[in-house]
């Protein structure tokens, strides 16, 4: 039913070439969907280009922060599903850079929302925010709830927190786009190339034989949800948008609340690839180290989800790091 519903829906990406991006696509275009896609530029270390999924779609190169450049495919083609993944998504990058990060990250997502008033053949558009547009809240006010209110401060939490307000506007009975909002948790899995992200850093550590070196003293608390639980809710919540108007305007957090300090997240990896002599190495390190422009707890709520959809994430980080490490060793071994 679910193959029923995607064949030859035009589906347009922004940000197609980053992970989460990448990964959507592949699975559309196994459903029949004709998937066209936004990147800033070709980056042949994404797995659109690893797994050559580029070669079964449309590709526009350029930046969401040109008006000119989004308004022209927006009226070229008649898109009737939108995914805004798109996104300056480093926090160190944004730190150093918040300017570039908030043109990316605010007004790419203005541009685009605005190119698309008046297009009646667009039936859902999925906008991906971040579990950083809460900002920093007390421990024991966590995991995040849908209606909390941001408390951003850092610049790359500020820009996602930015881009959810101008989001809603769009949703609103003045505009009245069908628009809906998600929060995720920190995402992993085959195809993530990022390597300033931990999972990623981890992997290659271990098949290069090389020193991990932490950013931070390893006690802040994230959740890790995985990349195939991402993809389904990406594709059930467009669907039910589609099919359902009224669900413009709501946001969705989802997670795994299973919450792990980053220091077990390193020791998981390196202990289940019987490197406990290199974890104590590394847990020397961290222990010198501070963590600054950085969150110290995130996690997720995700009992919306499964009161409006019965979702909930079907991977949990144990089962998965074989095959995460599978696919980094398979990538790495000729670079």
């Amino acid at each position: 039913m679910r193959a029923n519903f995607w064949k030859n829906k035009k589906v347009l990406i922004t940000g197609i070439n980053g992970f989460v991006g990448s990964n959507l696509a592949k699975e559309l275009i196994k459903l029949g969907a004709k998937v066209h896609g936004i990147s800033l530029y070709k980056n042949k270390n994404s797995l659109l280009y690893i797994e050559k999924i580029e070669k079964k779609c449309r590709l526009y190169n350029g930046d969401i922060s040109n008006y000119k450049f989004l308004n022209k495919i927006i009226k070229k083609d008649k898109f009737e599903i939108l995914f805004h993944l798109a996104a300056q998504v480093e926090v160190g990058v944004a730190n150093k850079n918040p300017f570039r990060t908030w043109e990316t990250n605010i007004r790419g997502t203005y541009n685009l929302l605005n190119s698309i008033l008046n297009k009646k053949n667009i039936k859902a558009i999925i906008v991906a925010s971040s579990d950083k547009s809460y900002g920093s809240y007390p421990k024991k006010l966590l995991p995040y709830k849908e209606n909390y209110h941001s408390k951003a401060i850092f610049p790359y939490d500020v820009s996602k927190a930015c881009a959810d307000m101008i989001s809603q506007t769009y949703a609103s009975e003045l505009y009245n786009l069908p628009i809906v909002t998600t929060r995720f948790s920190n995402i992993y899995g085959p195809g993530q190339t990022h390597f300033s992200a931990l999972i990623p850093d981890l992997a290659r550590s271990l098949i290069k034989n090389k020193d991990f070196i932490p950013r931070g003293n390893g006690t802040d608390i994230r959740d890790y949800v995985y990349i195939k639980d991402i993809v389904d809710l990406y594709l059930l919540l467009a669907k039910r948008l589609f099919k359902n108007p009224n669900l413009k305007g709501e946001i969705f957090n989802a997670g795994t609340n299973q919450p792990l300090k980053v220091k077990d997240i390193v020791r998981k990896f390196y202990f289940h690839k019987n490197q406990k002599k290199k974890y104590s190495k590394v847990i020397k390190v961290m222990k010198k180290k501070k963590t600054k422009g950085e969150i110290p707890y995130q996690f997720m709520d995700y009992s919306k989800l499964k009161k409006y959809f019965g979702w909930k994430p079907k991977y949990n980080f144990k089962d998965t790091i074989d095959e995460v490490y599978e696919w980094y060793l398979k990538s790495l071994q000729n670079k």
